[in-house]
């Protein structure tokens, strides 16, 4: 009898060979009907695979995210077939799934493809799929590959890579291309799709070699899901934070600072500080001490925490000094620097832990084509802080660590998110540091602490730094967009690697164990995303401006600052806003500005000691005294989460 694994543990029998798809008949009719693709001992495969020793078998649908990748891939190939029908003098190179559907690399030769182009390429791949083509893989010999592909040099060069027998075609309709697998059972399944964009890619990277034009693509198995694809698709743009973040005055970048160093305008300056200002009352609360640490380091201090030799070619290059022959490194990772600090004191096990938070600055080599706006750049700002404990003191910790992240997560309206238990690759192990004892005491206390704390975890293999495991908190956003912000990770290596130690009650020497944490990731990441998730509308408490004082006329400028001038005591910040424009439109303005509350103020509000109150999103508030709008302002405003409230 064959043995087939499922992902939940149980194993079905068959005589004989069998395949994904009977396998998924042998379950139900309505899991044969929705299953797209496979995966057989950890391979992505066809459903019609012959299966003929034991195996693990994973069935996916359109609803699991390699099921979308083996939908998208086989939408690159109907793109690439509309596109030989058009264009027949093109050459074809890869064409691979991505995060959100699929692209094309193309060299059109001297015929560029225009937007204009769009609709009839869309309009033969729904064509083409209706034709209800099923996919079909052969193995074909290097000779015969190079053969049916000499006069296409882009293939030509992906062909003499690949040994024989390991070279496969596949055929759906009229077309063949260059392929190793993981296609839907048929195009009829594909029933929508979209041209996104065509921009300019150089063969495999490598601005050396010839540019070709890369044509975007997305497919659904419905229209409706197409449709509203697109309009989430209009509402990111609405929300892009780069495009937002010029509007507000968040942050700024310049050609003359250099690519992917972001500058940080008055009110993207006071949004970070509240944000700092938020968290370190939270640290504090849990016992942070806090440190700070310069913006380079030696060389050799890299080269003992392993970085240098991980990321080294990845960083940037050392800075030599003039006369004394000496290397530095601007700063890729905070941990070094605290290890040092720690050393600096000998420690008892009374002491501990010791808990060491800093706001500190790193920067890391980011290639200029892989920079985007603040979530990918060459410098930024991690709310980093490291935790030296014992072992018997590490879970504990650990679950302190996570009611932190979680009251981030809590006052900043994160509540849709998922902890990825981040471990090493099963098979390449030479990609970290430490022995297999400290990985498996590290990675066993993240499970038990996740566990504890009741957390919807998966795992993946593979994702770990390379001196720990990792908890990493995949956040969803208001699009449905997953980002990973806040991480904790558990690391028995870099005290080592540093002779860290401390006196145990014995008298003796003992390792601490080392936690890193960041529950923002970085300044700049999260801010990104804060402003994408709210659009731009932030919590009050948190709005860099929470107000805008509007005098109907120049006569009122001196009641608007004595009102400006009571709020600023109570940490209340604003502008007052004494154009010689109209009410009517200063409103409009504040409104466009994302600012929270407009008061009003004229001769009643003065004679009365009041202001006119307005809301954003609200409207007319009514008419308060001052003092009576600050203890609003003041219950408005608090976090809606409270540390520990969780536990």
């Amino acid at each position: 009898m064959l043995k087939i694994t499922l992902p939940d543990g149980s194993i079905r029998e068959y005589e004989g060979a069998v395949t994904p798809l009977q396998v998924a008949q042998s379950i139900s009719d309505g899991l044969a009907r929705n299953t797209i693709s496979a995966v057989v001992n950890g391979k992505q495969t066809e459903v019609d695979t012959t299966i003929t020793e034991d195996s693990t078998v994973q069935l996916l649908t359109w609803n699991d995210d390699m099921g979308k990748k083996a939908f998208w891939h086989s939408s690159a190939h109907l793109l690439a077939q509309a596109i030989m029908e058009f264009y027949p003098e093109a050459k074809l190179t890869i064409g691979p799934a991505i995060a959100n559907g699929f692209y094309y690399d193309v060299d059109f030769g001297g015929e560029p493809l225009s937007e204009k182009d769009f609709e009839k390429l869309e309009k033969k791949i729904l064509e083409n799929a209706k034709k209800n083509s099923t996919f079909n893989l052969r193995e074909v010999s290097k000779a015969d590959a190079l053969k049916e592909y000499a006069d296409n040099p882009f293939k030509t060069e992906l062909i003499e890579n690949l040994p024989d027998g390991e070279i496969t075609f596949v055929t759906h309709d009229d077309f063949t291309d260059l392929c190793r697998g993981g296609h839907i059972p048929s195009t009829g399944i594909v029933k929508a799709v979209k041209i996104l964009n065509a921009a300019g890619a150089y063969w495999r990277g490598d601005e050396k070699n010839p540019q070709l034009t890369r044509v975007y693509g997305i497919s659904f198995p419905k229209q409706k899901e197409l449709t509203e694809y697109l309009e989430r698709l209009e509402e990111a743009k609405r929300r892009d934070h780069r495009k937002l973040g010029k509007e507000l005055g968040i942050f700024a970048f310049s050609e003359k600072v250099g690519a992917g160093l972001p500058l940080w305008l008055p009110k993207g300056a006071a949004l970070r500080k509240k944000l700092e200002e938020f968290l370190s009352k939270a640290q504090k609360k849990q016992g942070y001490e806090f440190v700070i640490s310069p913006h380079i380091g030696a060389k050799e201090l890299y080269i003992t925490s392993g970085h240098w030799e991980k990321y080294g070619e990845d960083s940037f290059q050392p800075i030599k000094t003039p006369n004394e022959g000496e290397e530095f490194l601007l700063k890729p990772m905070n941990c070094p620097h605290h290890c040092e600090i720690y050393k600096a004191q000998q420690w008892s096990y009374k002491d501990l832990p010791k808990r060491y938070a800093e706001f500190g600055t790193v920067y890391r080599y980011e290639q200029s084509g892989e920079l985007h706006g603040l979530t990918r750049v060459r410098g930024f700002t991690q709310d980093d802080a490291h935790l030296f404990c014992t072992p018997d003191q590490l879970l504990q910790e650990f679950e302190k660590v996570i009611d932190l992240v979680l009251y981030v997560f809590g006052s900043l309206g994160f509540a849709d998110f998922t902890a990825q238990i981040s471990l090493r690759d099963k098979e390449n192990r030479d990609k970290y540091i430490g022995s297999d004892e400290n990985w498996e005491k590290a990675e066993n206390a993240i499970v038990t602490a996740a566990k504890a704390k009741g957390l919807k975890t998966v795992t993946e293999y593979g994702e770990a730094a390379f001196y720990g495991p990792k908890l990493d908190f995949m956040v969803k956003d208001a699009l449905g967009r997953s980002w990973q912000l806040g991480t904790i990770q558990v690391d028995y290596n870099l005290p080592e690697r540093f002779d860290l130690w401390y006196n145990g009650s014995d008298n003796e020497k003992h390792r601490p164990v080392m936690i890193h944490r960041a529950p923002f990731g970085s300044m700049e990441r999260f801010i990104a995303i804060l402003i994408e998730n709210t659009a731009g509308d932030f919590p009050l408490w948190l709005s860099p401006e929470q107000f805008t004082i509007l005098p109907i006329s120049e006569k009122y400028s001196d009641y608007a600052k004595k009102v400006s001038e009571s709020l600023e005591i109570h940490d209340i910040c604003g502008l007052i806003d004494d154009r010689n424009e109209k009410t009517g439109k200063k409103i409009r303005d504040a409104e466009l500005k994302k600012l929270p509350f407009m008061l009003i103020v004229g001769e009643n509000e003065e004679n009365n000691g009041t202001i006119s109150v307005r809301r954003r999103g609200e409207g007319d508030l009514g008419e308060m005294k001052v003092e009576d709008f600050i203890s609003y302002f003041k219950e408005q405003s608090k976090p809606a989460f409270e540390l520990g409230a969780n536990q």
